[in-house]
């Protein structure tokens, strides 16, 4: 008889037990267990890039806050679309995600892919790396007016170097095609391949972000030309923007021509992003983060736009602007109308 009643009180505590976990979880107040296990971080370009060098130093801070590591991986390949496509494909349960750079925005226009920031949702937008242009050491080029001069009565003769179809040194030869001035453009992986060309004399410039040239300039291999921004660079107060030697280019210099982002695949569930997020905006104070960010001179991207809703109208703008760029210098491959995009 014992045993019985035993057995009829354990199978009321379980019964009980079940009811108090279906009623939790009826009431929303189950919490999601994530994470559970290591979080892998696609970096759509190869390594040594803006991209790579940002989303390590984020993912290190990221994993300080998260409790489980976050292992990078670089997956680079038709402008980041490859990288871009295997965060799609994963499950969407959190535990890949996806550190880019704005290639994501113009994929769709150059025919590199389907994917556009409609297929992810935002954890935050992180930075800004400056754009700067930049020779080697041996140029014949010392000051930008200089390369400007000879990129004019020389169309399509100026070698420089980019990381293909609407990527930001992409977009920035198209903005100096719109000035005046046509160079010609040599494609690489990556921006690392990028400044190697360059060192190694394959061609004469390129437009780098600051943050992966930084010990280049230390070292005398590279020389800078200007910044391609609305303001200076605080580290080389001497060196001038593009809209100081060229005032035409002012209203192009306004725009981040290199916003780096962290997102997940939209069908990631909202309670895993709120967690994310939570850590990303933890991970920003961070006093090693913050020494990075300042080092670089990078623009701190999640102050400018501090909620989602900033950040999805800032995609939108941004994809407006550089995907009709790009279709109205004959190098889209279809309108930006086809996929919605106002002008």
């Amino acid at each position: 008889m014992g045993d019985v009643k035993e057995m009829k009180k354990a199978c009321l505590a379980l019964a009980m037990s079940a009811v108090a976990v279906f009623t939790a979880f009826a009431n929303g107040q189950k919490e999601a267990a994530y994470p559970e296990k290591a979080i892998t971080m696609i970096i759509p370009y190869g390594a040594g890039g803006t991209t790579d060098i940002h989303g390590r130093q984020f993912a290190i801070q990221l994993q300080k806050q998260l409790g489980k590591p976050v292992t990078v991986v670089n997956q680079g390949g038709a402008s980041g679309s490859k990288g871009c496509k295997t965060v799609l494909d994963a499950a969407p349960d959190g535990y890949t995600v996806l550190f880019t750079a704005e290639s994501l925005g113009t994929q769709r226009v150059v025919g590199l892919s389907e994917m556009s920031y409609n297929d992810f949702a935002p954890i935050m937008a992180v930075t800004n790396d400056p754009k700067v242009i930049v020779v080697g050491k041996d140029s014949k080029y010392k000051t930008l007016q200089d390369l400007l001069d000879d990129m004019k009565a020389n169309p399509g003769k100026v070698k420089m170097s980019y990381t293909g179809p609407g990527g930001s040194g992409h977009v920035q030869g198209l903005v100096m095609e719109k000035l005046g001035y046509k160079p010609a453009y040599t494609a690489y992986s990556g921006g690392a391949d990028c400044i190697l060309a360059v060192l190694s004399k394959q061609v004469d410039f390129t437009n780098s972000n600051y943050s992966t040239i930084v010990g280049y300039l230390k070292s005398g291999d590279l020389r800078l030309l200007a910044v391609s921004g609305a303001t200076r660079l605080p580290s080389y107060p001497d060196i001038p923007t593009f809209g100081e030697v060229d005032k035409n280019a002012v209203p192009y210099m306004k725009n981040a021509f290199t916003p780096l982002n962290f997102l997940v695949s939209k069908n990631v569930p909202a309670d895993i992003q709120k967690i994310l997020r939570q850590a990303a905006l933890k991970a920003v104070k961070d006093p090693e983060w913050v020494k990075f960010v300042n080092d670089n001179c990078a623009e701190k991207l999640y102050e400018a736009y501090p909620e989602i809703e900033d950040i999805n109208k800032y995609y939108k703008d941004w994809e407006s602007m550089v995907s009709w760029m790009l279709y109205d210098a004959g190098v889209a491959k279809f309108s930006p109308e086809k996929f919605g995009i106002a002008k």
